[in-house]
């Protein structure tokens, strides 16, 4: 077993501007796994997700539907809330919101740190913006005019005086840490993305805007005609949410320190930038330790194609689980969606690995296995702990969730052949000692079965220890679809 600390970890925070997706359905899901696997092993879990609930996107949404921003965020704030109980999260899972009272006097430090250090100062400006993004963008960043992330939308220009913030200064301090820790960002293929966007140059970027033409912001410290934008307000999310500043001994236990970072962050590919370059160099700015490290998820397409509301091929998470139930769209994110990459789902393929991994696969196995034991065992199980299989945990650690999920369910068909070519249930007639032990046996290894499945199906495994304790067949896991 791996030393045992405290662990932080902290999915992105969505914006409220849509109903939630899959996409981050599948980024909360990993944040889980890792968080119930640390946890399990005796760690001292903090795990952070939350709405992200300022900027232009959200302002001009509440317009359209003619509501004020806070009535609009607080709707939307508890969509995204639900899906703790609707994606089965740890009981401990903290929730912020960037609207909360603390968060924005957290901010509000930040940015006199960042002040202090002469990393912010003011000038007038013209770029080119994506709203979609909440960036600006060069020529060479744009496909026909467009950004090619958010091709619907009309590049802005924006033409004001601003504050901004020094992040050119952090260049070569960042590529020292890319180049000093190589899990600083997982995959490496992200890692050498990053690592090229910092050897051309970082560009200073604004963080604050008019609040006359954007009131929908946190006041910027010292000048009320400004609001704190997007990413200056946002990010310190990460450490807010521990109660920083106030409560240091909370941010050093689960933060860490320079020598000792504590912090894993997940995120999409579309947020790469924005978490291993610019929050990383505002926490230098601000004299804060570094993450330990940013882990980049890839984007789920459908059908081949970018989920969009415009195509009709948006998957919604709460839709799914009503017709599947919770464990089953845990089940398919962390083993047919591949952890890191793109990955296609349809609702077909969804039905598809249901039905044959877990209505005939888990669930069938459990169901025989139990019946066998209700008919044959009597008394309780004296069950004893086992050791994972060989690369079950460094796969969860290397953040490689389907090939963790295909150690266990190598058991789950090994277990499955076993009844099938022992044939227990005529071996017990035959011969009683003999046959009580096969099927204890197989008790046994259904019991491990449902232990190494606690950090991705939660409820299946507890229905499994419980039915194992009881040596009762349980009612159907995964009812066929």
């Amino acid at each position: 077993m791996a030393d045992q600390r405290p662990f932080y970890i902290t999915t992105t925070l969505p914006y409220v501007n849509a109903e939630p997706h899959i996409g981050f359905a599948l980024e909360i899901v990993q944040a889980d796994i890792l968080a119930r696997y640390r946890a399990l092993r005796g760690d001292e879990v903090f795990f952070n997700t939350g709405t992200d609930e300022h900027g232009l996107k959200i302002y001009r949404k509440a317009l359209e539907e003619g509501k004020s921003p806070q009535a609009y965020v607080d709707e939307y704030a508890e969509k995204f809330r639900g899906l703790k109980e609707k994606l089965g999260l740890e009981d401990g899972v903290r929730f912020i919101r960037t609207t909360d009272a603390h968060h924005i006097a957290a901010a509000q430090e930040f940015w006199r740190r960042c002040e202090k250090n002469g990393d912010i100062y003011k000038k007038l400006y013209q770029i080119k913006y994506c709203v979609g993004c909440e960036l600006e963008k060069t020529n060479s960043e744009l496909v026909d005019g467009r950004c090619p992330l958010h091709p619907a939308m009309q590049i802005e220009t924006i033409d004001e005086e601003n504050y901004f913030f020094r992040f050119s200064k952090y260049r070569d301090a960042l590529l020292a840490r890319y180049g000093a820790a190589p899990a600083f960002v997982a995959p490496e293929s992200r890692l050498n993305e990053v690592r090229a966007f910092a050897e051309r140059g970082f560009e200073d970027f604004s963080i604050s805007r008019l609040a006359e033409k954007m009131p929908w912001g946190i006041p910027v410290p010292g000048d009320s005609a400004q609001v704190m934008y997007v990413w200056f307000d946002a990010l310190i999310n990460y450490i807010s949410t521990l109660g920083w500043p106030e409560d240091a001994a909370s941010f050093e236990r689960f933060w860490g320190s320079a020598a000792h970072p504590n912090a894993v962050q997940i995120a999409g590919k579309d947020n790469l930038r924005q978490q291993s370059a610019m929050w990383q160099a505002m926490l230098l700015s601000a004299g804060l330790p570094l993450s330990r490290q940013i882990v980049i998820h890839g984007f789920i397409t459908s059908g081949g194609r970018k989920m969009s509301k415009s195509l009709g091929n948006v998957i919604n998470p709460y839709e799914l689980v009503d017709a599947y139930g919770t464990d089953a769209v845990r089940y398919y994110l962390a083993r047919h969606i591949n952890p890191l990459e793109d990955s296609d789902f349809t609702v077909e393929k969804f039905k598809e690995a249901y039905n044959a991994d877990l209505a005939n696969g888990l669930g069938n196995l459990v169901a025989r296995v139990m019946q066998l034991a209700e008919t044959h065992l009597e008394g309780d199980m004296r069950y004893r702990e086992s050791a994972p299989p060989p690369g079950y945990g460094e796969a969860i650690e290397a953040y490689e969730f389907n090939r963790a999920l295909d150690l266990v369910f190598a058991r789950v068909q090994s277990l499955d052949q076993a009844i099938t070519q022992g044939e227990p249930f005529r071996v017990v007639k035959q011969d009683l000692e003999r046959g009580t032990r096969m099927i204890a046996d197989m008790r046994q290894e259904l019991y491990a079965i449902g232990q190494l499945l606690a950090p991705f199906l939660p409820a299946a495994s507890s229905a499994i220890a419980e039915a194992v304790r009881e040596n009762k067949k349980p009612p159907t896991l995964f009812p066929r679809r």
